[in-house]
């Protein structure tokens, strides 16, 4: 018998919203049961064990459950749907873009999912269940999470957007070489979202087209719905991918000028003071014959000459361009 850490969750939808929950012990009719949801842990081997020989699932299906790397993906299985989705990590600690899968295999009349680590979309729906606002059958299930799922997704692409809208301002305003960090964090959670939500695009561009009885036109609209949703939200993260490049661009660009200008400013400061250490250098050599170390108005001329010298050598730079 299947404890708590094999079964997550198992109940009966009572066709109102609610539901009631099913006993480990009561699970030896899944076979022939109407309107249920088996919650499974993807780790566990009684679990796996328990599907192969209780619940009547293919043995294909059973397989693509608990497989160990899976991406978003949706397949027609003896008249059964197995969907694989994924949705942005909300657990403390972790990072969004870690995202996380749920593996799910329905028909008309019952539904298994497997998770490997927690989902906030799946405890919602729970919760619906115990207030009598949750789905009524199988297809409302996949729709719900499927809502749930791209509902956390869409805040996390937003604030990626205003991200991006911030760093565009500081580019312009406050070129610091600093922006590249926050840039790179940026591209880099825009990146791993898209990596797994444009599979997912497909998955239910996919869905929609199957054509399967026990989904009705209602259903479908609703799935086409949030396949229209999923492609906006890829191609928001292309945006984002796109004007990331473009501010890396701009500030790389922007950086190298400034650079330039600083060694270009040295270069100028080098060139004034170049012949003037020549004249103090040569002045300076402890050696005898130094013109006017017996005159005591010497260092005053000597002072004059080297300020006369670098006005000249500024204007002539000004005349030349250079400054």
């Amino acid at each position: 018998m299947l404890d708590q850490n094999d079964l997550l969750s198992a109940c009966k939808f009572d066709g109102k919203g609610g539901s009631s929950i099913i006993a480990p012990e009561d699970l030896s009719g899944i076979k022939t049961a109407r309107n249920t949801w088996i919650h499974l842990q993807l780790e566990s081997e009684p679990a796996q064990e328990w599907l192969r020989e209780e619940s009547g699932l293919p043995p294909i299906a059973i397989d693509a459950l608990f497989s160990a790397e899976t991406r978003p993906r949706c397949s027609v299985i003896d008249g059964g749907l197995l969907v694989n989705l994924r949705g942005v990590n909300l657990n403390p600690g972790e990072e969004p873009e870690d995202m996380v899968s749920i593996r799910i295999y329905l028909d008309k009349d019952r539904i298994f999912s497997v998770r490997k680590r927690k989902l906030l979309s799946v405890q919602d729906i729970r919760d619906e269940l115990e207030v009598g606002k949750g789905p009524c059958n199988s297809i409302e299930f996949l729709l719900d999470i499927t809502d749930r799922l791209l509902g956390r997704v869409g805040p996390i692409i937003a604030d990626l957007d205003d991200g991006i809208d911030n760093l565009e301002e500081q580019v312009i305003s406050n070129t610091n070489a600093s922006l590249r960090g926050k840039l790179w964090q940026l591209r880099k959670q825009a990146i791993s979202l898209r990596r797994y939500i444009s599979p997912q695009r497909d998955a239910l561009a996919k869905l929609v087209t199957n054509q399967i009885d026990w989904i009705d036109n209602h259903a479908n609209q609703r799935l086409r719905e949030n396949a229209d949703r999923i492609t906006r939200y890829v191609e928001d993260l292309d945006s984002v991918r796109e004007r990331a490049a473009i501010i890396q661009d701009e500030l790389s660009t922007r950086l190298s000028e400034q650079m330039n200008r600083n060694m270009y400013l040295l270069s100028i400061i080098a060139g004034i003071f170049l012949p003037l250490s020549l004249i103090t250098g040569v002045l300076g050599i402890n050696v005898g014959g130094i013109p006017g170390d017996k005159w005591p108005w010497a260092f005053t001329v000597v002072t004059i000459g080297i300020i006369f010298a670098g006005v000249i050598e500024y204007f002539l730079f000004r005349r030349l361009k250079w400054i």
